[in-house]
């Protein structure tokens, strides 16, 4: 299958390296040296965004660096997809993802957690959008959608290769000073700050009865539906998160 021109373009711009020197070389999420521009954090047993969009609303009140991407992997995963303008070594990269979580998710069991680079190496993580063995679609997701996927991290058609390159095109890579600024402030080892920003993005309950959480996805999900500009794959998983919360 051949990608769109634009969705690989705005994967080569946010996430992917020659994998070695040579002329013509095949793009990867690592070169020859060890070296990435994606950092990506995975949560799993189950993927709610209550929990990840702590660290994705995190990392640009706290740290002021640009929003990841979100995605859903396809498979058992929700994932925040950082891109770093230059390279850096996989280790510093893996260092960026453990001091977030200690930051952010301190209270998250570390089983749930996915984070590539790791110290135990592996696999990269699948690609993005791409069909899985499951014989469902991995695919990244507008924020405003995420917490649809918290059960069902993934699609069920191919997602929309324009739509994808769409929510790529939005988001920027970490500029290599802000990179070093975050990684000096995530060190701090004031864990009471650490601690503060978690009841304030755990809270989309309004306080108001009438602006319920139910009733802002019900609208929300409405929406999405019903607006033909939405890729039609988030509009049929609108529709499905719509059904299941009236069956509740």
């Amino acid at each position: 299958m051949t990608m769109n021109p634009k969705l690989t373009l705005e994967l080569q711009r946010l996430f992917l390296l020659p994998a070695s020197h040579a002329e013509g070389a095949p793009l990867a999420l690592a070169d020859a040296g060890g070296r990435v521009r994606a950092a990506v954090l995975g949560l799993q047993r189950a993927p709610d965004w209550g929990v990840l969009g702590r660290v994705w609303h995190g990392v640009q009140a706290e740290l002021g660096l640009p929003a990841p991407g979100i995605a859903v992997s396809g498979v058992d995963q929700m994932q925040l997809w950082f891109s770093m303008a230059a390279p850096v070594p996989a280790a510093q990269a893996q260092a960026f993802l453990e001091r977030l979580c200690q930051r952010f998710i301190a209270d998250v069991e570390p089983r749930r957690l996915r984070l590539w680079p790791a110290a135990q190496g592996g696999e990269p993580p699948a690609q993005v959008p791409a069909l899985q063995d499951t014989g469902n679609w991995s695919a990244f997701v507008a924020p405003d959608l995420a917490p649809v996927f918290g059960d069902t991290p993934w699609l069920d058609i191919e997602p929309n290769e324009e739509g994808q390159a769409q929510l790529l095109r939005v988001l920027a890579p970490i500029p290599p000073a802000d990179f070093e600024e975050a990684m000096t402030a995530l060190r701090a080892p004031d864990s009471s700050a650490a601690q503060a920003p978690a009841p304030a993005v755990k809270a989309p309950t309004p306080p108001e009865p009438a602006q319920s959480a139910q009733a802002q996805a019900r609208a929300f999900l409405l929406h999405t539906m019903n607006d033909d500009s939405v890729a039609l794959a988030l509009r049929i998983e609108a529709a499905r998160a719509l059904l299941l919360q009236q069956q509740t």
